[in-house]
């Protein structure tokens, strides 16, 4: 029996319905949420996710603003413009746009975001409060995958969850939420990485296997056991001559060898990356009625 496709696409434009309904909310109140973004460089991949993020903003009746610096720009001057955003009455959540061309400055840039504006979740206060369990802004990525799961069906509490990546962005924070006393959580988590030994034999045994490596091919059928919901966080681009762009986008996983193996995956695209959007989106809002 082939696999239900998680949709992340169409679950996100739900929510976001629900979302246009708080904005609306708020304008009437006289605020309008808006969301300031510094992007730095000119990546393709990082300049296409922040005009998603535009995009989606102007469809929710949100505000946004971008300021766009150089990719050699210099530490003073991204900080720079951080501490514009900062004090912008009119900006209540902040983004900027990651990796970064200098990666040895991205610590001081987060942290020089206000906590009250940290609506991408990454700020230590942030991240503090997500581990003590503390109401906080939730990065994106981990919080748009607990809603696909839970407006998916998918039953987390009592699973064996196996996550494959431990970045801070994701795979930590993920494996810290599931394994919350909360809604969304209570799960059993086992959290794998490159150092990981017999990463197959974990993965063989999980209800559940969320993989955020950015390497293809990472779960491949033979690591997975038949029934198991299959959550693909990678986006990865591969030569494909056939198509006008000259390449095609994969995940982290094998979608097609898994799909008469697995009861429930995500595409790619299509899976994840609406929701994590979505999930921004989210948080800004959140902060708008905050502040």
């Amino acid at each position: 029996m082939a696999a239900t496709i998680l949709d992340g696409k169409a679950l996100s434009a739900e929510i976001r319905d629900e979302l246009k309904t708080k904005v609306d909310e708020l304008v009437a109140q006289g605020i309008t949420p808006g969301l300031g973004v510094v992007l730095v460089g000119d990546d393709p991949a990082s300049r296409s996710y922040v005009s998603a993020k535009e995009r989606a903003c102007e469809k929710l009746g949100m505000h946004s603003e971008e300021i766009k610096l150089p990719a050699d720009a210099s530490k003073e001057a991204i900080l720079a413009a951080v501490g514009s955003l900062n004090e912008n009455k009119a900006i209540h959540g902040i983004l900027v746009q990651l990796p970064l061309p200098d990666s040895s400055i991205e610590s001081a840039v987060i942290d020089a975001i206000l906590p009250a504006k940290d609506v991408d979740g990454f700020h230590p206060v942030s991240i503090g409060n997500l581990h003590l369990g503390r109401n906080t802004f939730l990065p994106c990525t981990p919080h748009g995958i607990l809603h696909l799961l839970k407006k998916s069906g998918v039953k987390v509490e009592g699973a064996h969850v196996v996550v494959i990546g431990r970045s801070n962005i994701v795979g930590r924070p993920l494996a810290n939420l599931l394994s919350m006393k909360s809604e969304l959580g209570n799960a059993t988590v086992t959290l794998c990485h490159s150092r990981s030994k017999d990463i197959k034999r974990h993965c063989q045994s999980a209800d559940i296997v969320i993989v955020a490596t950015g390497r293809p091919h990472t779960l491949t059928r033979e690591m997975v056991k038949a029934g198991a919901v299959v959550i693909d966080v990678g986006v990865n681009r591969v030569d494909d001559a056939s198509r006008k762009r000259g390449y095609r986008l994969i995940g982290d996983a094998d979608f097609d060898d898994l799909l008469d193996v697995a009861s429930a995956i995500t595409p790619v695209p299509g899976g994840v990356g609406p929701m994590t959007i979505t999930m921004l989106m989210w948080n800004t809002i959140e902060a708008a009625g905050r502040q």
